[in-house]
């Protein structure tokens, strides 16, 4: 039977929904959109890492307890320089599920959302959706049952203006049978 993802959708879900940005990096309650914007107060004045240099390894998200990602959103440059064209290939995507030293997860950003040698393309599809601006979303589920982190490594030789993201995720109980997300 093909699953789509919406044959239960009727059914009515337990859980804590919460979201982690560069402001909410751990997911707190009622801490998001607490910088101050041009938009004014409680509007995600601070959704994005203002600069990744060359080298660094930013930790994008902690999670404490069990749950399941259910969305990430990402969107960044594809190039810093012309001479620098492959960000998306050097940005290094990393997520450790329950105190893993070693991710399951470590992929080229690019590459884990469909989008190969560097270059972004627009996808549709039910797990992946890229828009034709690098709005880079990834639907599959990924439970953890202690904890989850999640960074990105820059590989460039520059450092890499305005990262925005989003990771939206649920504290709930994970099911014994279900599987860790790798790739």
């Amino acid at each position: 039977m093909f699953d789509c993802g919406l044959q239960n959708i009727f059914q009515l879900k337990s859980g804590q929904s919460r979201s982690i940005n560069w402001e909410n990096r751990n997911g707190e309650k009622g801490k998001g959109g607490m910088a101050s914007s041009d938009l004014g107060p409680s509007r995600k004045g601070s959704p994005c890492i203002p600069k990744i240099e060359a080298g660094e390894t930013v930790t994008l998200g902690e999670i404490q307890g069990e749950g399941i990602i259910q969305h990430i959103w990402i969107t960044v440059t594809d190039r810093t320089s012309e001479r620098n064209r492959y960000v998306l290939r050097d940005l290094v995507l990393r997520m450790y599920w329950d105190d893993e030293e070693d991710p399951s997860v470590e992929c080229p950003l690019g590459d884990f959302f469909c989008c190969g040698f560097g270059v972004s393309y627009q996808v549709n599809s039910v797990p992946i959706a890229v828009n034709p601006t690098r709005g880079f979303n990834s639907y599959f589920p990924m439970p953890f049952r202690k904890n989850a982190r999640i960074t990105i490594e820059n590989q460039c030789d520059e450092p890499i203006p305005a990262f925005f993201y989003q990771i939206d995720y649920c504290l709930t109980t994970v099911p014994e049978d279900a599987a860790y997300f790798h790739a």
